[in-house]
């Protein structure tokens, strides 16, 4: 049997056509390697910054699976081996800073009470009135959200303000399509009965009910003045923070809002807003007055011992 073995063996090696042709194979695998190495050493340069593993508190950089630094989002031909980068925010002096100036009251303890006062008072709404809201109001909400601190002072951040009630319209029917879906088939049992509380299903009256619709798409890259891309580090807690500060806003004004994060409708919905590629929807906020029959689950927030840990 062994002898047999070693004689198919032979006979293969002797007929087989990398045997054969290694000479010509083996210089076109060799050019072959190089090409490749070439390649990748231009577009991710001689280190392959990019794609170190990082995320060690300390910042430093691990090797490991190829992951991106924490907060980076990977764009395009960004970084390159051989190139002098020059910062994407223009080079400004510092000015003196003497604090916040302008308080909810004199007494900083009454300010943050007031505050707390303000947002403890807020609610999710899912059911609004038809009464007309100021688009003012609305707008100038936003430009509060504008405020918010981002990556490298790249604002990475898109408000899509929408009162057509024909967008309106074709928003839901995009939502309500994929949510049915959703809920019937992709969510876990335990997600869906994990909402049964709250009372909320694939059907979504308030996204034709309340008077606008905020979707909020965060930017995962920009542009420089020449028409450079350029990176926007952190650009999803950025524009998160900016969320944050939105919904405070409208609180502050007499506005009720509600946070949606509609599952696999991103896509469609920056599809139908025509929205470009480096936009992707992170939030959707129903945005007017409550219903004057709008009821809310009788929930209690946590106490503060129960979210503060003291050092």
């Amino acid at each position: 049997m062994a002898s047999y073995l070693e004689n198919m063996v032979d006979w293969f090696l002797s007929t087989s056509a990398l045997v054969t042709y290694w000479n010509y194979i083996f210089p076109v695998l060799v050019g072959l390697y190089l090409a490749i190495s070439l390649y990748d050493k231009h577009r991710y340069g001689s280190k392959k910054q990019l794609r170190i593993t990082s995320s060690p508190r300390d910042g430093s950089p691990a090797a490991g699976n190829g992951a991106k630094l924490d907060g980076m989002e990977y764009v395009g031909e960004l970084e390159q081996a051989d190139y002098d980068p020059l910062p994407a925010l223009e080079d400004k002096p510092h000015v003196p800073y003497v604090g916040a100036t302008v308080t909810l009251a004199k007494d900083p303890l009454e300010a943050a009470n007031r505050f707390y006062e303000i947002v403890n008072d807020r609610r999710s709404v899912r059911q609004f009135s038809r009464r007309p809201v100021d688009a003012a109001i609305v707008e100038r909400c936003i430009q509060a959200a504008g405020t918010a601190p981002s990556g490298a002072h790249t604002e990475p951040w898109t408000f899509c303000l929408v009162s057509d009630s024909s967008i309106k319209q074709s928003i839901r029917e995009i939502i309500e399509a994929e949510e049915f879906i959703n809920y019937t088939q992709r969510m876990a049992k335990q997600w869906v009965t994990d909402l049964r509380p709250i009372r909320t299903n694939h059907i979504k009256e308030y996204l034709t009910e309340a008077p606008y619709l905020i979707l909020i798409f965060k930017q995962t890259y920009g542009y420089k003045t020449d028409g450079g891309k350029k990176q926007h580090y952190y650009n999803e807690i950025s524009t998160s923070i900016a969320t944050g500060i939105l919904l405070c806003a409208l609180q502050s004004a007499g506005l009720s809002s509600l946070i949606t994060t509609p599952l696999n409708c991103g896509p469609a919905l920056r599809n139908l807003l025509e929205r470009p590629p480096n936009e992707k929807l992170l939030v959707l906020l129903p945005v007017g007055y409550a219903a004057e029959d709008c009821t809310v689950p009788d929930l209690h927030r946590k106490s503060k011992e129960d979210i503060i840990v003291r050092f």
